[in-house]
């Protein structure tokens, strides 16, 4: 089993705040077209599983080689935003609203975040019908941080927050 399908295969948390109805073709026809973007297959594969919500503590960090706002060595990945409309939640297609709102850069499509920091599929480089790349953009501070060149790459890196915690105390495990 390859890394991707042994995280695909784990992924999601408990609890299911965020969680979207199942997948369909037709959603995400919908969804592409008024993103405007072609989301990444391995995206996909992940939604298929289950629609948002609450990522494993296993998986809910990507590790940094630089601090950011967060932390001295990753950025948390607690949920992530399905494709929906469903009880007011948050959604993938939310994203041109809230890069307007947040002041973004555009195209993105916006995977998780709290409003002052963001993980967002990024189309700035290869075009709305591309392979994007992940970054992470920090509002407050008006820095990003490139973390993988695509989003299958993005989640093979993934790790257990708890396991990047850092070792001068700085940063609780919760």
């Amino acid at each position: 089993m390859t890394r991707f399908d042994e995280v695909k295969a784990t992924f999601w948390g408990e609890g299911l705040y965020g969680v979207q109805p199942p997948l369909t073709d037709a959603v995400v026809q919908d969804a592409e077209r008024q993103l405007g973007v072609r989301l990444p297959a391995s995206l996909l594969e992940i939604l298929r599983v289950r629609n948002g919500g609450p990522v494993a503590e296993v998986w809910n960090a990507f590790p940094t080689d630089v601090p950011t706002s967060w932390s001295e060595n990753h950025v948390p990945l607690d949920d992530m935003m399905g494709i929906g409309r469903h009880d007011s939640q948050p959604s993938l297609l939310d994203s041109g609203y809230l890069v307007e709102e947040w002041s973004l850069p555009s195209p993105l499509v916006l995977l998780s975040g709290d409003g002052h920091c963001w993980i967002a599929l990024d189309y700035r480089t290869c075009g709305e019908q591309g392979e994007p790349s992940v970054t992470w953009f920090d509002v407050d501070t008006d820095t990003e941080l490139p973390l993988a060149t695509d989003f299958q790459a993005f989640v093979e890196r993934l790790a257990a927050a708890a396991s990047l915690d850092d070792s001068d105390g700085s940063q609780s495990a919760s």
